[in-house]
């Protein structure tokens, strides 16, 4: 890797303020494992579930509901955007480095960071934009 300018150190200022999952110190048991899975998906059972105030429900066709089911999004809730912004941005970021638009050394643990950085960067953005784009 050269010393010169990266696209992906446009990043760097912006990693502390992004949130970050720790590694385990220690093997997790399987139990806690489900355990925690199960509170995951109930967390998203709720926020699916959960009607955003203001939202006036309409009887009418819903003109997304395939694309809701496939992206496990609900109308009018707390989880309308679904999974969509976190799946594009990883999607982007991959495909960017795959075809060596971004320099990335997967090798790196530096460009590793940096690039789940920009993914998740991409995803506030994304999630953002479609949120203006839901509203208007």
């Amino acid at each position: 890797m050269g010393g010169g300018f990266r696209v992906l150190h446009l990043v760097r200022p912006f990693l502390s303020f992004l949130p970050e999952v720790q590694s385990a110190d220690r093997k997790i048991p399987f139990r806690e494992k489900v355990i925690c899975t199960v509170v995951s998906l109930f967390i998203f059972l709720v926020c699916s579930q959960l009607p955003l105030y203001g939202i006036h429900s309409t009887t009418g066709a819903d003109p997304f509901y395939w694309m809701r089911v496939i992206l496990a999004s609900n109308r009018g809730t707390v989880m309308e955007l679904g999974i969509t912004p976190i799946v594009t941005s990883g999607l982007v970021m991959q495909l960017l480095a795959g075809s060596k638009i971004i320099e990335v050394d997967n090798s790196v643990r530096e460009d590793r960071a940096l690039l789940n950085g920009a993914q998740k960067l991409l995803g506030i953005l994304i999630a953002v934009g479609e949120a203006v784009a839901y509203v208007l």
